[in-house]
C-alpha cells in the first residue's frame, strides 16, 4: 500500500455546465441557444434528447449546493448560459438571468464554496449563429460586451474566471467533425472559428484587466495525449500533429504570440490558412493568471495517408475503456501536463476537468457502487501527484461531473456524475465514488 500525499494547499472542487444540467430552456428570459436548435433537429442526439429539462439544476440549485457542501468541496466550477443573459447575443441585458445567478453565487458563498465561472460553455445564443456564429466577427465583439457585464455585475463576488471551455471542440469538434453543435463539417470554418475565439479570450482579458478587478482570469482548453505507435519518424510527426492540435494550437497564440508553424504549414498542405488580421496576435497574447486543463483519455497512434485531416488513426492497444468507449490512461495525462510545463513554464494549473463515464445504477439497496469511476480517479489522481512531484505548478483539480447530466450528442446514455440522477423523478443519489472522493477532500490523501 502506498500513500498519494497532496499539499495543503490543495484545492478541491467539481464542476457543470448550464446546458447540461440547468433545465428551464424556456423559463426567466432566456432565448434559444445553438444547443436547443441541434437537440430538436432530427438525428443529432440520440434518442431525441434535449437539455429542456435536464437535472432541473435551474430550479434546484439549493440542493445541489448542499450537497457539493456535504462533499467538502473548495469551489465550484460552473458556466453561464450567454442566451440566459443576452437572448438575443445582443442588446437588453436580461435581469431575471443575472438574478438567477446571483442566487447561484450567493447560495455557494453561504455555504463557503467559491464560484469558478466559465463565461462560454458551448451554448452560443441562437440569433448569433444566425449571423454566422463564431465565424463572424461581430460575435467576438458580442462575446467581449457579454464578459463585461458579467465581470462588473460579480467582479465583487467571484474571483476565478475562465472565458472559455474547450475551444477545439467549439472548433473542430462542433465545425469540422461536426458531432456538436452547430454541426458544420469544414476545415477551413473549423481553424477560422479557433482563431476567433482566440481573439475574443484575448480581448476579454483586456477587458478584465481594464476593469482592475481583484480576481484570476484564464481559459480551459481540452487536451490529449497521443504515444507514437513505432519510433518511425512518420507515426512521431502525426503523433506531434494529434497532440498539437489540442495543445499548441491552443496555447501558442496566447504563450508566444503565434500559431505553431508546424501546423501552420500542414493546414496550408489542406487549403486551410489562419485569417488573421493585423494585431490580432498581440491581443490574443494576453498575460493570463491560470490555464484550466481538462483531460479523459489518450492512445496510442501512427500515421494513416488521409486519414482525417490530420492523416492519423489510433491504434487499439486493448486498454480498458469507460463506458463511452473511452481509453483509461492516465500515463496520458502525466504526459501531457509535463509538456505543458516543458513548453510553457511554470503557469499556474487547475484540472477544470477529468472524470469517467460509468453508467451505475442504483441497486435493490439504492446504492449506486460505482468501483471503476473511483478506480479511475485514484489512478489520474496519482498521475496528476506524480506530475505536481515532477514540477508541474497544480493549483487544484476539479472532478467532471457533480451530476449525471445530459452529455451532448450522446443525450441521457452516458453518466460522468459522482451523484446519479433520476432523469424521470430528479432524485439525486450520491454514488460510492463521491463518498471516496469526500474522504480524499478530507483527508488530502488516499492509498493505492
Amino acid at each position: 500500500m502506498a500513500i498519494i500525499q497532496f499539499p495543503e494547499n490543495m484545492k478541491w472542487g467539481t464542476a457543470t455546465a448550464s446546458y447540461q444540467i440547468e433545465g428551464a430552456t424556456n423559463e426567466g428570459g432566456r432565448g434559444p441557444s445553438i444547443w436547443d436548435t441541434f437537440s430538436a433537429t432530427p438525428g443529432r442526439v440520440l434518442n431525441g434528447d434535449s437539455g429542456e429539462i435536464a437535472c432541473d439544476s435551474y430550479h434546484r440549485y439549493e440542493e445541489d449546493v448542499a450537497i457539493m457542501k456535504d462533499l467538502g468541496i473548495d469551489f465550484y466550477r460552473f458556466s453561464v448560459a450567454w442566451p440566459r443573459i443576452f437572448p438575443t447575443g445582443t442588446g437588453e441585458v436580461n435581469q431575471e438571468g443575472l438574478n438567477y445567478y446571483h442566487r447561484l453565487v450567493d447560495s455557494l458563498l453561504e455555504n463557503g464554496i467559491e464560484p469558478m465561472v466559465t463565461l462560454y460553455h458551448w451554448d452560443l445564443p441562437q440569433a448569433l449563429q444566425d449571423k454566422g456564429g463564431w465565424d463572424n466577427r461581430e460575435t467576438i465583439d458580442a462575446f467581449v460586451t457579454y464578459s463585461e457585464v458579467m465581470f462588473k455585475e460579480f467582479g465583487s463576488k467571484v474571483k476565478k474566471w475562465i472565458t472559455f471551455n474547450e475551444p477545439w471542440c467549439v472548433s473542430f469538434l462542433s465545425n469540422f467533425i461536426g458531432v456538436h453543435a452547430p454541426g458544420n463539417r469544414d476545415l477551413q470554418l473549423a481553424v477560422n472559428i479557433a482563431h476567433h475565439l482566440h481573439v475574443a479570450h484575448g480581448r476579454s482579458v483586456q477587458k478584465f484587466r481594464a476593469l482592475g478587478l481583484d480576481g484570476e482570469i484564464g481559459f480551459a482548453p481540452n487536451t490529449t495525449w497521443l504515444e507514437p505507435f513505432s519510433n518511425k519518424q512518420e507515426d512521431i510527426d502525426a503523433c506531434r500533429r494529434g497532440v498539437g492540435e489540442f495543445v499548441e494550437w491552443f496555447f501558442d497564440p496566447v504563450f508566444k504570440g503565434s500559431y505553431p508553424q508546424f501546423l501552420v504549414d500542414w493546414y496550408a498542405t489542406k487549403g486551410v490558412t489562419v485569417p488573421i488580421l493585423d494585431g490580432d496576435m498581440k491581443e490574443i497574447q494576453q498575460p493570463i493568471d491560470f490555464v484550466g486543463i481538462n483531460y479523459y483519455t489518450g492512445s496510442v497512434a501512427r500515421y494513416k495517408e488521409n486519414h482525417g485531416n490530420l492523416d492519423i488513426e489510433e491504434v487499439d492497444m486493448g486498454y480498458e475503456k469507460t463506458d463511452i468507449g473511452w481509453n483509461i490512461y492516465p500515463e496520458g495525462f502525466y504526459n501531457v501536463l509535463t509538456y505543458i510545463t516543458e513548453q510553457y513554464g511554470e503557469v499556474p494549473i487547475y484540472i477544470t476537468e477529468n472524470g469517467s463515464c460509468y453508467n451505475d445504477e442504483p441497486g435493490l439497496d439504492g446504492r449506486v457502487r460505482d468501483d471503476r469511476r473511483t478506480n479511475y480517479l485514484k489512478q489520474h489522481l496519482t498521475a496528476l501527484k506524480r506530475s505536481m512531484d515532477s514540477g508541474v505548478n497544480i493549483k487544484g483539480y476539479i472532478t467532471w461531473s457533480l451530476l449525471d447530466n445530459f452529455e451532448w450528442a450522446e443525450g441521457y446514455s452516458k453518466r460522468f456524475g459522482i451523484v446519479f440522477v433520476n432523469y424521470r423523478t430528479l432524485e439525486r443519489i450520491k454514488k460510492d465514488s463521491f463518498y471516496w472522493y469526500k474522504q480524499t477532500i478530507r483527508n488530502n490523501w488516499f492509498d493505492v
